[in-house]
């Protein structure tokens, strides 16, 4: 026989019993959260057309797609990512509906890169999305959302830290960077990789005073105030704007009372390049990456045909697992089995009416035979 049949390939698993139950419990605890919120469900196909996801619209790189081809030679993706798809849907279905639009989503996604360090190729993602407004009130409410879904899975070791690319752009601008220096220097900030971005801008004619404010960039983080000093970095109203609008976002925050969850970082930039607004990423003890990914991405929905701006998140519900595993947080609303057992015919009936009547209380019933121990 071919023992390749009884293993899965590099990056997937199986899933069953206790492990599995405990996901959807904390799957059902983030999917209540988000309705609480007022979000309604969408579902979009596992696989789509390559161009959902091709370089203009910013997202995973071609390489890391999985393709594959149907009957009439168009290649498709399975889906690395669930905004590109959900601004598709709010292009096609609401394309004249200029009211703001809840979206929540959830399934699976596949990133097909081998240097994955043991993380997985397919993972399962839960989101929401807030289309069709740009106000800052929008920005909060996402905030807020994943505090409280994070929360509701009985996670309170955590932390959201906030960036926003317009500031960095706005410092780009200023400075007179082509867009693909920017990229360049984008990558080199995020790594936290100073000495690349000082030889970076070594090859332009900036002064010691912009190329001070774009190099400072990684070291602006911490709370609202902590990043204040960057007011006196810049010189230009884009990037002023940013920050204006983060000390307003964190005011309502408070109003929340998520504020303890919230950290800010300016230094914080995506490698996905639809991102226009604010940025975000969830942290917790016990995974090396982020719980909880998202941000504004104001211009995506034209690339589908309609103008609209998009704030929203993805909660990796795989690490978000991971977190709670190590951190033994209790599982939310975890049903323990009661078992009910007979022992011949004549008993089976008692204990199957005894079964019923718990099963209807909400209780999670194992009806099964007495096993007798032969030792």
């Amino acid at each position: 026989m071919n023992t390749n049949i009884l293993h899965t390939p590099e990056g997937v698993r199986d899933l069953y019993g206790s492990e599995l139950r405990r996901k959807h419990q904390v799957m059902d605890a983030v999917r209540q959260t988000i309705d609480s919120f007022g979000y309604d469900p969408m579902e979009t196909p596992t696989f789509e057309f390559f161009d959902v996801f091709s370089r203009e619209v910013g997202t995973t790189p071609s390489r890391d797609l999985y393709k594959l081809f149907d009957k009439d030679g168009n290649t498709l993706v399975m889906r690395p990512d669930f905004t590109p798809p959900i601004a598709r849907c709010a292009a096609k279905y609401f394309l004249r509906d200029n009211r703001p639009l809840r979206l929540s989503y959830e399934g699976s996604t596949f990133t097909n890169v081998r240097s994955l360090q043991g993380k997985l190729q397919e993972v399962t993602q839960m989101g929401a999305e807030l289309l069709q407004d740009d106000s800052v009130q929008a920005d909060a409410e996402i905030i807020a959302l994943v505090a409280d879904c994070l929360r509701a899975c009985g996670l309170e070791n955590f932390q959201i830290s906030v960036g926003h690319m317009e500031y960095f752009k706005g410092l780009c601008e200023e400075a007179g960077l082509q867009y693909e220096t920017e990229i360049a220097l984008r990558e080199a900030i995020s790594a936290k990789n100073i000495f690349a971005a000082e030889e970076l801008l070594a090859h332009f004619d900036l002064t010691n005073e912009i190329k001070e404010a774009l190099l400072s960039v990684s070291e602006l983080f911490g709370s609202i105030t902590d990043i204040s000093r960057a007011l006196d970095l810049v010189h230009n109203t884009r990037s002023g704007a940013a920050l204006d609008r983060l000390n307003k976002m964190n005011d309502i925050l408070k109003a929340y009372g998520v504020e303890q969850y919230v950290s800010y970082d300016l230094g914080l930039l995506s490698k996905y390049h639809y991102y226009t607004g604010i940025i975000f990423k969830a942290y917790s003890y016990g995974v090396g990456d982020a719980i909880v990914k998202g941000g504004r991405y104001d211009r995506l929905l034209h690339y589908f045909g309609k103008d609209a701006p998009a704030v929203g998140f993805a909660v990796v519900v795989d690490d978000l697992m991971e977190a709670l595993d190590y951190q033994k947080a209790p599982v939310p609303n975890a049903r323990q089995n009661e078992t009910v057992t007979y022992q011949d015919e004549e008993s089976y009936q008692t204990a199957l009416k005894e079964a019923v009547r718990l099963r209807r209380e909400g209780k999670r019933v194992v009806l099964t035979r007495e096993v007798k121990d032969e030792h």
